[in-house]
């Protein structure tokens, strides 16, 4: 049973606390499903092989489920569930973690968002406070490079119905604030695979009056940081999505370096 198996290794910081108490709904219904892998590699654990440290599958599985917490939170800010962030999220999972982990993922979701209209019926604004709440435990128990890979990728998600509206950038900074994150950060993550050379700027967090220098500072500052062997805890499929992040943020630099003459 692949769900036991992931979930087994969630047992740690993120067992307790607001995202435990999700959690608990969220995960609970995967066990009786008629659909349960027998195989784990299948599922969330097919990297998990390459390590017997408990510590880094809790990681890895933890930081799995805060982003489809972050997610199913993104996904309805306009108030719709759309069906092309779904898929997004589908195929995340399913190119990054295989089939097993799209169908748990997926079902997950489905189960946050019943979960939010059962709050929400009761009192409005309980889902939301349970989300600030969540944002406080991630940034407690996460690194800051951590946070900013789910960062990275909650805005793709935010854009992949090829509609950027202001109630979603509104979400997103409001979770990342949660995270301990800022709205700049947001930005820089929202202009990632831009082709302007005002996106390039964003995406470096520096204004086009920026000197050469600072410039170069604000380079090395951003690929430190979102260098992506500073997630490589969480398993080679989550690297593998920062390696792509990286490669979009030196394609800014270089835009930036061209427009200029620098080198």
């Amino acid at each position: 049973m692949g769900i036991g198996k992931w979930i087994g290794g969630m047992i740690g910081w993120f067992a307790a606390g607001p995202l435990g108490a999700l959690a608990g709904f969220a995960l609970g219904s995967l066990f009786d499903t008629d659909n349960m892998l027998e195989e784990p590699e299948q599922g969330w654990n097919k990297t998990q092989r390459k390590t017997t440290d408990p510590y880094n599958t809790g990681e890895r599985n933890g930081f799995l489920f805060s982003m489809l917490v972050m997610a199913s939170y993104i996904i309805k800010a306009d108030g719709k569930i759309m069906h092309s962030e779904m898929e997004f999220v589908r195929q995340f999972l399913r190119s990054n973690f295989g089939e097993g982990a799209m169908q748990q993922g997926d079902q997950i979701l489905k189960n946050l968002f019943e979960q939010r209209k059962q709050m929400e019926a009761r009192n409005p604004m309980a889902f939301k406070t349970t989300i600030h709440d969540c944002g406080e435990q991630i940034a407690r128990n996460m690194s800051y490079e951590q946070r900013l890979q789910l960062l990275s990728f909650l805005a793709a998600l935010a854009k992949a119905d090829g509609t950027l509206r202001d109630v979603e950038v509104e979400a997103l900074r409001e979770v990342a604030q949660c995270m301990h994150m800022s709205a700049q950060e947001v930005d820089s993550m929202l202009n990632l695979g831009g082709n302007t050379l005002d996106q390039a700027y964003k995406v470096l967090e520096i204004e086009p009056t920026a000197t050469d220098e600072e410039v170069r500072k604000a380079y090395r500052a951003m690929a430190l940081k979102h260098h992506p062997d500073k997630v490589a805890t969480l398993g080679e499929d989550v690297k593998k999505a920062a390696e792509e992040k990286f490669q979009a943020i030196n394609a800014a630099k270089e835009m930036i370096f061209k427009a200029r003459g620098m080198k």
